[in-house]
């Protein structure tokens, strides 16, 4: 308790900013309570976080839309392949109905494209390598969609972020390697992506815990649930229930602790809870 008071009343001593003009001798002084500074500075590291995110998906929307153009002037050129050997065999019905060879003679039309087989066959075999690379390109863009974690786990309010924060148990100052949501007990905990349960069980620390493989570098956990509602080896798309909240493990009360890992290292979770998937341009 007296550990908290003093916590508290820290939070709240004023601190004095002083301002002096240069051309008078009159000063200004503002007195604002630590924490207002630290909200302050807090929002604005947050608005900017944003700003930036939103520039990179802005980015990555241009590259994708780039390459499906790409895609879709070969998947165009394809079809004028296509096109040319249809009116090719069309012309030859046409001959080949005729039963007077004067009629057949006569109905030869002009024909300033190419009928070589060999320069067809050269087409045709361009035209499946396109379609291949346009299947390929949009199975791997399906596939990051699958595996990237989007939107909420849950539905609450977020009561510590990620990052460096002061330990709620202590008070020293600890890592935190994902969000804490606050919600209910009970509450429906949903898979944020497709993927294999790789771990359902106790954990030291963080109670009934979920871990989730997603694929693509993609892994999430979800600790402290009150109930583990899959089993290790399942597989789970997003939407799925997996678990409910709970304060199971160390917790100060019922909330889910939620974190997205991206190639072995820790990511901050909002940068995913949009329902918005990030995808990148297949490099051809």
């Amino acid at each position: 308790m007296y550990r908290l008071k003093r916590i508290i009343k820290r939070l709240f001593s004023p601190i004095t900013i002083m301002f002096v003009p240069h051309d008078s001798a009159r000063r200004y002084n503002i007195k604002l309570p630590s924490v207002g500074i630290v909200l302050t500075l807090s929002l604005w590291v947050g608005l900017s976080a944003y700003i930036i995110s939103a520039a990179v998906e802005t980015t990555k929307y241009a590259e994708m839309k780039e390459s499906l153009d790409f895609y879709r002037t070969q998947f165009n050129e394809l079809q004028d392949s296509i096109a040319l050997i249809k009116k090719a065999e069309q012309e030859f019905a046409n001959l080949l109905s005729k039963g007077d060879p004067k009629d057949l003679l006569e109905g030869v039309e002009p024909y300033s494209g190419s009928l070589d087989p060999q320069d067809l066959r050269r087409q045709i075999d361009q035209g499946i390598e396109k379609v291949r690379e346009i299947r390929e390109f949009l199975q791997e863009q399906k596939n990051i969609y699958l595996a990237t974690p989007s939107g909420w786990p849950i539905q609450g309010r977020v009561t510590s972020a990620f990052g460096k924060r002061e330990d709620p148990r202590n008070g020293g100052m600890e890592n935190h390697s994902g969000i804490d949501i606050s919600a209910p007990k009970g509450t429906e905990i949903k898979a944020t992506a497709e993927g294999i349960v790789v771990y359902s069980g106790w954990s030291p620390g963080n109670g009934n815990l979920v871990v989730i493989e997603h694929g693509m570098g993609f892994r999430t956990l979800f600790a402290h649930n009150s109930k583990n509602l899959v089993t290790e080896g399942q597989r789970v798309k997003r939407g799925d229930v997996i678990a409910l909240v709970g304060s199971t493990g160390n917790t100060t009360g019922p909330h889910l602790h939620y974190e997205v890992w991206l190639n072995g290292k820790p990511q901050d979770p909002m940068s995913y809870v949009l329902e918005v998937v990030n995808v990148s341009k297949k490099k051809r």
